[in-house]
């Protein structure tokens, strides 16, 4: 039965007919004619007056039925005399004649439809008209309601779709006095698709090419409906790629190929893959990426140690952040390159049986320390920002991928630096010279004090063996005494050449900021030392001027350090 043929009475009150007693269903007129109230008897037109239209059922008076309830049935039907429809004969008239309706008529014959469809486990056709609560409004000749879990096999995500749209649904209870209808279209699908798995079940191989709908995506894979059964594509079977989500690559309802890869009849599990459909891309990879060839490619993942590049579908590499640059402290790989950018790099090492790619940015790009002893020669002077300040030294920024260093010793010739931001701050701009550099280790040695002379290979000659000198007494310890002769230059009177007479400790005798003189017994810019002596110089006024023996330089091979006069003096003083 049709949704026309059975289009409900949408103007009339459709609950009128079910208050009618059982004592009303047979009236008697004045002739005693039976009239079956509450009965659907057949009316011809007889008449038509403006908006009413004049039925005869062979009552001693016609009765008039509005037009609308005619409308309402078809729109576009034109009444004409003779034309002969089923009528609800309601009630007789206080006034005389019966009050008819085309509407209701309409509406018994639906539930009676109704009935027997529900009782024949059949189905009707109906038109979903509106959304409702919990469901849709279906137009079965009287309003259906079709619940939102029997609309489909699985949710519906556009309700909206389906208005207007005609469909097949099963009863599945009705109540006629509450003018209470519950169909489902999923009841058809669920005997439509249990009648084609059994079909598939016969026909379904492994290594078979199928096409299905996605019925369902989650981060494991797809669930996809082959048309009476459900398989799943795992994501590692999704592409010989990288696939970071199935819902990157595909959306619920597409529809696209897969291969059957195992079926499992007794479970009725199908595991399916859409990569299969072409060729593992690896089988070409030792042919394509040989060593030492540049590539184009796209970064499709980074990571704290690197970039995996995609060189074509199913075929990655990696570019280690090593790799990445020529400096030692290379950036994160993410201040380098984004996700999709197209990249150039060197094919490094290939590992086919492993599918691992090795590959380069830097080699693509001159390695600076191939030319820095050429731009930097040692002695030249060079000017660059303070990058970083440590404990050992201050590391300069000379170009892209290469730090100079100067060690805290090369900072000054004099002073005595405990940390380098004592004298300098990042970011600082300096000069300094360069010292040495290791291409194979990537050392740039640099030095400040290098910018002047050493003060100590002066200092042979400003104080000469036998000179008598004079400075401040900078500290005092047991073996002897600190002197200030200059900035940055010192020189020790060690204890034994205090005075003649020996003296264990001269703390007691000694105070720092005193001005002491003291004779020079030995020079040594190698080893930065000075010896003193007030001994010395005390014999030298003795004898008018003329310095000990024991304190000439004496001729022999070798250079004459402090550490030896002092011993050869404190022999000489044990001997006496």
């Amino acid at each position: 039965m049709t949704r026309n043929e059975l289009q409900p009475a949408k103007a009339a009150d459709d609950n009128a007919f079910e208050d009618i007693s059982f004592a009303e269903l047979f009236e008697q007129d004045d002739n005693n004619t039976v009239i079956n109230v509450g009965e659907v008897a057949v009316g011809t037109v007889v008449g038509l007056a403006g908006d009413a239209v004049l039925i005869d059922v062979g009552d001693k008076a016609e009765s008039y039925i509005p037009l609308i309830e005619f409308r309402h049935e078809d729109p576009d039907r034109e009444i004409a005399i003779g034309d002969q429809f089923e009528v609800f004969i309601e009630k007789r008239k206080e006034e005389g004649g019966l009050l008819l309706s085309r509407e209701k008529a309409i509406a018994i014959k639906v539930w009676e439809e109704i009935a027997r469809i529900q009782e024949d486990d059949g189905t009707i056709e109906g038109r979903i008209d509106s959304r409702v609560k919990g469901g849709m409004s279906v137009d079965i000749g009287v309003p259906a309601f079709l619940p939102y879990s029997q609309i489909d096999l699985r949710p519906v995500k556009d309700l909206d779709a389906l208005i207007g749209e005609t469909y097949d649904f099963k009863i599945l209870k009705f109540n006629r006095k509450r003018n209470n209808v519950v169909i489902s279209r999923r009841v058809i699908l669920e005997e439509e698709r249990s009648a084609l798995r059994e079909q598939m079940r016969n026909t379904l191989q492994e290594g078979q090419i199928i096409r299905g709908a996605i019925t369902n995506i989650t981060d494991y894979g797809l669930f996809i409906d082959l048309g009476g059964m459900d398989g799943l594509c795992h994501i590692t079977d999704l592409s010989w790629g990288r696939v970071s989500h199935p819902s990157k690559l595909y959306t619920v309802g597409e529809e696209l190929e897969v291969k059957i890869l195992k079926y499992d009849k007794d479970s009725n599990r199908i595991s399916l893959g859409v990569k299969q459909l072409k060729a593992d891309p690896w089988e070409q990879v030792p042919e394509l990426y040989a060593p030492g060839a540049r590539v184009p490619g796209k970064v499709v993942s980074i990571t704290d140690y690197g970039v995996f590049v995609e060189l074509e579908e199913g075929v990655e590499g990696l570019v280690h952040i090593s790799e990445m640059s020529w400096s030692k402290k290379p950036k994160h790989p993410s201040k380098i390159v984004g996700v999709g950018d197209a990249i150039e790099v060197q094919v490094l090492k290939v590992e086919a049986d492993t599918k691992r790619i090795s590959l380069g940015m830097k080699q693509l790009l001159p390695n600076p320390w191939d030319v820095v002893e050429e731009n930097y020669p040692v002695g030249a002077i060079i000017e660059g920002k303070i990058k970083n300040i440590t404990d050992f030294g201050v590391f300069i920024g000379i170009e892209e991928g290469i730090d100079g260093l100067i060690h805290v010793s090369d900072l000054s010739w004099t002073e005595r630096i405990k940390h380098p931001s004592e004298k300098y701050a990042k970011g600082e701009t300096i000069q300094a010279v360069v010292l040495k550099i290791d291409k194979e280790n990537e050392r740039f040695s640099l030095g400040v004090k290098q910018l002047e002379p050493d003060p100590w290979q002066a200092a042979v000659t400003n104080y000469p063996i036998g000179s008598t000198v004079e400075g401040a007494i900078t500290n005092v310890t047991d073996f002897g005494i600190f002197v200030q002769l200059e900035e940055g230059i010192e020189g020790l009177v060690h204890v034994s050449e205090i005075s003649k007479d020996k003296i264990k400790t001269p703390v007691d005798m000694f105070k720092v900021g005193d001005n002491l003189q003291a004779m020079v017994i030995n020079v040594s810019a190698d080893d930065r030392k000075i010896g003193l002596s007030i001994k010395a110089l005390q014999e030298k006024e003795e004898n008018d001027g003329v310095i000990p023996e024991e304190y000439m330089p004496k001729a022999q091979a070798g250079p004459s350090t402090l550490g030896d006069l002092l011993k050869a003096a404190a022999g000489e003083t044990s001997q006496k």
